[in-house]
């Protein structure tokens, strides 16, 4: 198994790439990674330790400010053009990672790979972490597609149902769809309708929710357009941040609050691993022909090793394949 990593995505490009690809071709045997990027930089980063690595030189760097599309067209010596390169030509390169610009790797992915027949549009999946220990829900878009049709909603809703299953182990995973209110008649009309598509579907979909559900522990998937998938997420991580700096500065005001935080130190170290929302690795471009998995961009080496890790399980579980078999032939729409 070969997994392509775009060496220099991402803000702690390239050291935290190299070091969190090392860390996985150590604990997996049967792995080879290839890395994309200045092989001078990397070789010294890598100083030897070059088992099961391979390096492809790319000295070029897409960079967020870019077009998206004339940058994967016009830099065709960048790491992230190489490592698509090298995931459509080879057989045996069965994924893509990358901590680069969202866009460019979707535009990538499009272009280079391809979409599964009968998906209208890829989706953005991050895995974000909900108030029961132990569980979590993924979003499905997360800003991919700013603006859907319903069939959008509909495809999205059967690739996280199918994604969720396989990272979880649920055979039945709960599906909802994301509005303004849980009621039948709320929302604009694509929700209505989408709304009455996903209930004709072969998931287990429970309905409207509002975004307060989000991290509930009682919704394994949330469906939504990109523009306000992206919104929730982005709320929810800020408002994530904003308690635990309230938190902290409310500790700090009082003495016996500071007294008692010394007794807390494994409490707030649990919850600071809980609120990780890369410790399941990236989010996957599902509905792509091949798995493109897209890191967050401060992503270090424990995030990187997580994605290569999580790769590994959705080519062994046949992500792509299953996926496929959900599609009635034929249906696709823009």
């Amino acid at each position: 198994m070969k997994i392509v990593i775009d060496a220099f995505g991402g803000d702690n490009a390239p050291i935290e790439v190299v070091e969190g690809a090392i860390q996985a071709v150590q604990k997996n045997k049967d792995l080879t990674v290839i890395l994309c990027g200045d092989e001078v930089k990397i070789n010294e980063i890598l100083n030897g330790r070059k088992e099961r690595i391979e390096i492809v030189n790319a000295p070029d760097v897409i960079s967020n400010n870019e077009s998206p599309t004339e940058a994967i067209r016009k830099k065709t010596n960048s790491s992230l053009v190489k490592a698509f390169d090298l995931l459509k030509e080879n057989e045996d390169v069965c994924a893509l990672i990358s901590a680069g610009s969202t866009g460019a790797i979707l535009t990538g992915a499009i272009m280079k790979i391809g979409r599964i027949k009968g998906i209208s549009r890829p989706t953005l999946a991050p895995i974000v972490p909900t108030v029961v220990a132990g569980k979590s829900v993924i979003l499905v878009d997360s800003g991919a597609n700013l603006d859907c049709k319903p069939i959008n909603y509909a495809h999205f809703a059967l690739m996280g149902s199918t994604y969720y299953s396989i990272i979880f182990g649920e055979k039945a995973p709960k599906v909802a769809l994301l509005n303004v209110g849980v009621e039948e008649h709320k929302g604009n009309e694509i929700v209505k309708e989408a709304n009455d598509m996903l209930k004709q579907l072969p998931i287990n979909y429970i309905g409207n929710a509002e975004a307060r559900e989000f991290m509930s522990g009682n919704i394994d998937v949330m469906v939504a357009d990109g523009f306000n998938g992206n919104v929730l997420l982005k709320a929810t991580e800020g408002a994530a941040l904003g308690v635990a700096s309230m938190l902290k500065r409310s500790i700090k005001s009082h003495f016996w609050s500071k007294f008692g935080a010394l007794f807390m130190g494994k409490t707030f170290k649990e919850l600071k691993t809980t609120m990780n929302m890369n410790v399941h690795g990236g989010s996957p471009f599902l509905g792509i022909k091949k798995l493109v998995i897209k890191n967050h961009g401060s992503s270090v080496r424990t995030n990187f090793e997580a994605s290569i890790n999580q790769a590994i399980k959705l080519y062994n579980e046949n992500l792509i394949e299953k996926i496929e078999s959900l599609l009635p032939k034929g249906e696709e729409d823009a």
